[in-house]
């Protein structure tokens, strides 16, 4: 690339008007509510603002200062006005010295990062501010070979979007190939030919239906299941003495030291719980929740906030605590709790929780709903083959997923080497 050294202030020049808030909120305007990694400025209305707000208009080139190397920029394309925050900045440019798509492509560029670790020290890790962006100096090459550079990518951007969407497509194919799996388990259809061929010792589910403790009424039963198995209540399933419930309600600021860990909805993910950016509690907030002091075994749900979790706790946890939009589901007997984590991971579950939560503002899943959630039980037994089965299925799905994953780290390697080539001085 023959390209002169120039100062971005050469051929950008930014807009510094500014509105105060009172200002901002009175004139109504459309306000950007973020630039994403694609590029695509999304809009709000009438979101009022306690802070001072730049103006952008037709024409600008916007950029956020905190994500502009991954993406985060756009030209404004819309007739009226809007606004943004401060962490946000906006520019002029001239159509005579500089094509905004090639300088579009070169901001996303490993030279851009590397032009900033050299000028300024402090790289991409700190808000990128106008003053530092335009005094940057950069190999600028003449308006016809910006506008060849800049068709080059785009043809490569085309390819590189069909390989990512094939990859989206991949991921979201074994998504569905995991709810099926579930779907599978609890509806008996991974052990049909098993069950057909084998005598089974059904004792602790004839157990169940003596003590009246199964749903006998079908009308109250979800779906058809094998005639050996039988609806219980998941509450009928649980350790009486701590039952299902919520861990600590106020967690009160972390301990500088020591503490016990705490875990919320965010430390529980689908089929695990990961405590690597778990918060603690202090040994006496948590000793005010006895009853849901992890002893390993237990099954935790997300009840509030992001939905979807549920892991069994580890025997590495004991001694652990709970938030409260976490559920804590003490099966009584562990040999079934590997199953019943199956149940509540399965499209059953989720679509019958969405119909309760449905209308609800905040989403948050009452514990008797939960309580009476009808669980479609087969004898331990069979349990355990479901058991086997899902494990070696899943397996099966963790490892394409991870194929899937290092296709996509290798296809933005590719993106990356591309830009570093197109922009090399």
């Amino acid at each position: 690339m023959n390209s002169k050294i120039q100062a971005i202030s050469s051929f950008l020049t930014e807009r510094k008007e500014r509105l105060k808030p009172e200002e901002a909120n009175e004139l109504n305007l459309k306000r950007i509510e973020k630039i994403d990694f694609t590029g695509q400025i999304h809009l709000v209305e009438n979101k009022p603002t306690k802070t001072d707000m730049i103006v952008v208009k037709k024409g600008d080139l916007v950029i956020s200062g905190i994500n502009v190397a991954k993406g985060a920029l756009a030209v404004y394309e819309g007739d009226e006005d809007v606004i943004a925050t401060i962490h946000y900045s906006s520019y002029s440019f001239d159509k005579e010295k500089i094509d905004i798509n090639f300088l579009k492509w070169f901001l996303k560029s490993p030279a851009f990062v590397d032009a900033l670790a050299e000028q300024t020290g402090g790289g991409i890790k700190t808000e990128i501010k106008a003053k530092k962006f335009l005094s940057l100096k950069i190999p600028i090459p003449t308006l016809d070979e910006q506008k060849n550079i800049e068709a080059n990518l785009n043809k490569f951007e085309e390819k590189y979007n069909q390989v990512s969407e094939e990859l989206q497509t991949q991921s979201e194919l074994i998504n569905k190939l995991r709810s099926s799996i579930l779907s599978d388990a609890i509806h008996g259809r991974l052990t049909d030919e098993w069950r057909k061929h084998t005598t089974f010792n059904d004792e602790i589910i004839c157990r169940y239906k003596n003590n009246n403790l199964h749903i006998t009424n079908e009308d109250n039963q979800p779906f058809k299941i094998p005639n050996t198995w039988i609806w219980i209540k998941l509450d009928n399933l649980v350790n009486q003495d701590r039952g299902i419930t919520y861990g600590i309600v106020k967690m009160g600021n972390e301990p500088t030291k020591n503490g016990i860990v705490a875990l919320r909805c965010s430390d529980v993910k689908f089929r695990r719980i990961d405590i690597t950016n778990a918060r603690k509690v202090t040994e006496e907030i948590s000793s005010q929740y006895k009853r849901t002091i992890l002893e390993g075994g237990e099954i935790l749900l997300n009840i509030r906030g992001t939905l979807g979790g549920c892991g069994i706790v580890d025997a590495s946890l004991r001694g652990c605590n709970i938030a409260r939009e976490i559920g804590m589901i003490p099966i009584s007997n562990n040999e079934f709790t590997d199953y019943i984590l199956n149940v509540l991971t399965s499209p059953y579950f989720n679509n019958q929780i969405e119909n309760n939560l449905r209308g609800i503002a905040y989403k948050g899943l009452n514990l008797n709903i939960l309580r009476n959630f009808p669980i479609p039980l087969p004898p331990p037994e069979e349990q355990k083959r479901i058991v086997e089965k899902v494990e070696r299925l899943m397996a099966t799905c963790d490892a394409l997923e991870l194929e899937v994953q290092n296709s996509k780290i290798e296809t933005e390697k590719l993106m990356q080497s591309v830009l570093k080539e197109a922009f090399k001085n």
